[in-house]
């Protein structure tokens, strides 16, 4: 994870009409996706409206503020503040703004950067992080994550800012600002990519969970609509989101899969705190994982639709889509870790679909953003064109493409051990894992082995903690073990 710093000092309080956005404290980190900081600390009102101006100046030297900027925000602590306040420094520099009347999913706000032309889109959202977090981030004019160019080319601005520049100096009349609802539109949208009336014949029965955040009131409505009996969990806003996080893993998803077994429901939805995630609780209450997912979207794009076209997955995800594309006569995009990247595959490399473990997915004809509502709306037509439950699909993936086996495992060292660990392991290149030869050595984001059975791991450090992740794919549980034992041997983890 590429990590800017930059450290200023502190100087006069923030006016939140955005007028006095230039005199501010400093202490801003850009990550993979955006800046995320905790609120009262380094994410305050100053520093965002100092970060709003750099992204204000981007878009000005594009020769594209004439076509404005959506703004959009999700149910965190004083987004609607943070919101305000980038609307009124874009205002002051001459952009126009068309504003969320409410919290707006991430997929939203992207698709309101399409269906309003705009030059692009704010999105003040920490996703899935804890409660004292928020975040900003740049959403580009083709409707998904800017990538690492764009975000170089706004850092370069925000540094000039701290210098005491001014690249753009404030118009003497503020552009104009508009409130939009854009989730009509988006609705529309979305349903015109999924199979509606199979859902609507299958007599479904979903437990919904959108865990108090941005996604509240769509999974459950565009369902309900079809006349699916749905029961809607934590569907109002809580900014603390009940004391845990916004996170619909397999952990934080308890409550659905009881609800879901109670009532025999067909199958459970579960959203981030932006929506651009999903969790998956199948009819028995197993977890679907989003590798799973992504294999089950995309082997039935290939055999119920007919699609035709390859597939997009990161570093870090399933070789399962590699297997089923590779049976049709179809490519697998191996990219870096970061939806950026598959969003680039679905405009410029023909993907029909792309995903990635941590949850991001989205398919050929919609914005190229990573889409949890859409991916719930996919998995209800999955379950509805099959009719059988997502693990029966799952099993019957496996005889024909071969069962797989994947985990992700965090191990927390010190500052110092892991610049050690990181110089063994950018050197990591054994000729053989856990008893199998090593066919492939990949160094796209970390060091990746693929075994010659179709086995891999992979090895990545955290570019802000003194964390290391492992991912594991291997054709049996006791080989998934061996080989994450070997390799925590191999690296001193």
């Amino acid at each position: 994870m590429r990590q800017v710093s930059v450290v200023g000092v502190e100087n006069t309080f923030l006016n939140t009409d955005g007028k006095d956005w230039l005199r501010v404290p400093h202490r801003i980190s850009f990550g993979t996706d955006g800046w995320r900081g905790i609120m009262a600390d380094d994410f305050t009102l100053a520093n965002v409206g100092l970060v709003s101006g750099a992204i204000a100046d981007y878009i000005i030297d594009k020769g594209l503020a004439a076509r404005g900027v959506v703004i959009g925000y999700d149910n965190r602590f004083m987004s609607e503040r943070f919101a305000d306040l980038v609307a009124g420094v874009l205002v002051q520099l001459g952009i126009p703004v068309l504003i969320g009347t409410r919290a707006m999913p991430t997929p939203v706000t992207a698709f309101a950067v399409k269906h309003h032309q705009a030059a692009g889109a704010v999105m003040l959202t920490a996703s899935h992080n804890p409660p004292e977090y928020n975040g900003i981030k740049f959403i580009p004019d083709y409707a998904g994550p800017a990538l690492p160019e764009t975000t170089a080319q706004i850092e370069a601005l925000l540094k000039r800012r701290l210098a005491g520049e001014q690249p753009h100096a404030p118009v003497s009349i503020p552009a104009r600002r508009e409130e939009i609802d854009p989730s009509e539109a988006y609705i529309e949208h979305v349903r015109s990519l999924v199979d509606i009336e199979a859902i609507r014949q299958a007599g479904l029965k979903v437990v919904v969970d959108p865990l108090y955040g941005a996604g509240i009131g769509y999974l459950d409505r565009m369902l309900g609509d079809l006349g699916v009996t749905v029961t809607a969990l934590h569907n109002y806003r809580d900014p603390l989101f009940g004391g845990s996080l916004p996170d619909p893993s397999a952990a934080k998803l308890g409550e659905l899969r009881d609800t879901l077994l109670s009532q025999g429901a067909d199958l459970g939805l579960g959203l981030d705190g932006d929506a651009d995630r999903l969790g998956v609780i199948d009819s028995d209450g197993s977890y679907i994982s989003p590798n799973q997912l992504l294999a089950l979207v995309y082997y039935h794009l290939l055999t119920v639709r007919g699609w035709r076209g390859p597939v997009a997955r990161t570093v870090a995800t399933t070789h399962l889509v590699n297997r089923i594309a590779e049976a049709y006569g179809e490519l697998t995009t191996e990219t870096a870790v970061g939806f950026k990247y598959i969003g680039q595959c679905l405009l410029e490399k023909g993907s029909i679909c792309g995903g990635e473990e941590s949850g991001g997915l989205s398919i050929h004809g919609h914005v190229p953003e990573k889409d949890g509502i859409l991916g719930g709306m996919l998995a209800a037509e999955i379950r509805a064109v099959h009719g059988k439950p997502l693990g029966a699909i799952l099993d019957e993936i496996g005889e024909r493409f071969g069962r797989v086996y994947s985990e992700r495992i965090d191990l927390r060292t010190t500052p110092e051990h892991k610049a050690a660990v990181l110089e063994t392991v950018q050197n990591l290149a054994p000729d053989t894992l856990a008893s199998v030869e090593v066919r492939e050595r990949i160094t796209i984001d970390g060091t990746k082995l693929v075994l010659d059975d179709g086995a891999w791991v992979l090895i990545r450090a955290s570019g802000t903690e003194p964390v290391f992740r492992i991912y594991t794919e291997a054709n049996s549980p006791e080989q998934l073990q061996n080989i994450q034992t070997e390799i925590r041997r191999l690296t001193a983890l």
